[in-house]
């Protein structure tokens, strides 16, 4: 089984959040089950800026934003590279009124015909009347 996951749910699992446990639940679940994370290689830059932003606001100190952005450099996911599917985000973009950001994620979980967990709750309720709500997973629901 795969799943694509998000920059806001695997940053949940080195920095305390609204919605960690959850996050800590999921990767939990993944490591008994065998399961497939998978994610844009935007994921990277997107948290990045994450921990940027959590030091400029002095939550994180720099030494804190180096551990955790090795932690996440190292995780296991499988790496899908933006350029092959930046057409299809596009299109999800336009088509659900959603950043192509988001869409990139959606894509791939429509790709690999999978469902993409986020905690991202604007994206799950833009996307919850749409044909692509039983793609979208929010992680306060998981599982």
């Amino acid at each position: 089984m795969n799943l694509v996951i998000d920059a806001s749910v695997l940053i949940k699992l080195y920095v305390p959040e609204i919605l960690s446990p959850k996050a800590d639940e999921l990767f939990n679940d993944v490591q008994k089950r065998n399961i497939v994370l998978i994610a844009p290689d935007l994921i990277y830059p997107e948290t990045g800026n994450i921990l940027w932003k959590k030091h400029r606001l002095k939550e994180l100190s720099l030494q804190e934003v180096k551990e955790i952005s090795a932690a996440i450099a190292s995780f296991p996911l499988t790496i899908e590279p933006v350029k092959p599917i930046i057409q299809l985000a596009l299109d999800l973009g336009v088509m659900y009124t959603i950043t192509v950001y988001d869409a990139l994620y959606v894509a791939l979980s429509t790709i690999y015909k999978t469902k993409l967990v986020t905690a991202d709750k604007k994206l799950v309720t833009a996307l919850s009347k749409s044909a692509l709500k039983n793609n979208i997973i929010w992680l306060g629901a998981y599982p």
